[in-house]
């Protein structure tokens, strides 16, 4: 009979498999986990207790460094919630300029998942194309707003500026380009048969389970459960386009990264009916109060981020900074899922697991 020790190791917090600087504390009997702790907290840099002594309008840049690889979707839960609470309509052509920036930041974070993620399997090429890609999208950003990560773009009521002449042509251009780099994509790693080995059968879990621990996104989607807040709850202008939310069956790795690559074809679906319907004029700034106060009270909205449901929670007491501020990220609450999936799988499908849940610790340390 072979005798093992029990051996310590901790996987971080500085490793780029890792995404961030999270570290896991794990527990091994040869090379089987036995028990993994996720450690949290490296990052942390008080957002939400900062935003007490900052007016709304402020708080917008501190958004973008939450999930800095999502920042325009974190703008907007944020500037959606205030406007829910004062009433103010936003002019239908700031709301598309929104809803444009965030389907194409949706693609440009799903590749930066993707790339990582094959390079977290052993892929160089995959991350080479990827950032190829994203740098087209960066390039659209940058060109519409002056930033290339975090982009302060969002207000209240509107957006920062409108896109300048030609931008629109240029998004529209970008899909059928970036259509057939997604069927390139596919035939590159999606048949792989390593890369099948590494992910197929792996991380697995049922739909009662991920409702159990509250996850969402692709992380839920992967189960069967069609839960899409664009789709069940639509915000925005969402409920004007027409495409579908992609499910798995099997909550698996594998069915994790076929929900994304997917979700970035429905998102330059809804790009292709955007820029069709762009209104040819109009403002971009609705009727804003010089000082935003909104009234006493509180409320929740909640949207779909690439990462799954991210909500926003403002207590006012009717000042130009809010009371209390609380936000759902969901790379915090997907993550709590991670220990349960490791015990009893091996060190090679700890990176394989980790890297399939797709967590940005900027969000994660909020």
């Amino acid at each position: 009979m072979i005798r093992t020790e029990e051996l310590l190791l901790n996987v971080g917090p500085q490793h780029p498999s890792t995404h961030g600087v999270l570290r896991i504390v794990v527990k091994l009997d040869g090379e089987v986990i036995t028990e993994a702790t996720p450690v949290i907290g490296y990052l942390h840099r008080g957002t939400e207790k900062l935003a007490e002594s900052l007016n709304y309008t402020q708080i917008i840049p501190y958004t973008d460094r939450m999930d800095y690889v999502s920042a325009m979707t974190n703008n907007y839960v944020l500037v959606h919630a205030v406007e829910k609470m004062m009433g103010i309509e936003v002019p239908e052509r700031a709301e598309f300029l929104r809803l444009i920036v965030m389907e194409l930041q949706r693609i440009a974070s799903h590749l930066v998942w993707w790339g990582t993620y094959l390079l977290d399997l052993g892929a160089l090429s995959p991350f080479l194309f990827a950032f190829k890609e994203r740098e087209m999208i960066i390039d659209l950003f940058n060109e519409l707003c002056g930033a290339r990560l975090t982009y302060n773009y969002m207000r209240v009521g509107g957006v920062k500026w409108d896109a300048p002449p030609g931008w629109i042509d240029k998004v529209r251009d970008f899909v059928p380009y970036m259509e057939k780099q997604l069927k390139e994509y596919e035939r590159l790693v999606s048949g792989n048969e390593i890369f099948l080995a590494r992910v197929k059968g792996i991380g697995k879990y049922d739909a009662e389970t991920a409702i159990a621990y509250g996850l969402s996104g692709a992380n839920l989607r992967c189960t069967g459960v069609k839960w899409d807040l664009r789709k069940n709850e639509p915000y925005s202008l969402y409920d004007r386009f027409e495409f579908d939310v992609p499910v798995g069956t099997n909550g698996d790795c594998y069915d994790r990264y076929m929900i994304r690559f997917e979700e970035m074809r429905q998102s330059l679906r809804i790009l292709k009916q955007a820029v069709e319907q762009f209104p040819s004029s109009g403002e971009t700034m609705g009727k804003v109060p010089r000082a935003i106060r909104p009234p006493a009270g509180e409320t929740y909205v909640r949207i779909e981020s690439p990462r799954g449901e991210i909500g926003c929670h403002i207590v006012s007491k009717g000042k130009a900074e809010p009371y209390r501020l609380k936000f759902r990220r969901p790379s915090f609450m997907n993550l709590q899922i991670l220990p349960k999936l490791l015990v009893g799988e091996t060190m090679t499908n700890l990176i394989a697991i980790l890297g399939g849940v797709d967590i940005v610790l900027g969000e994660v340390d909020c």
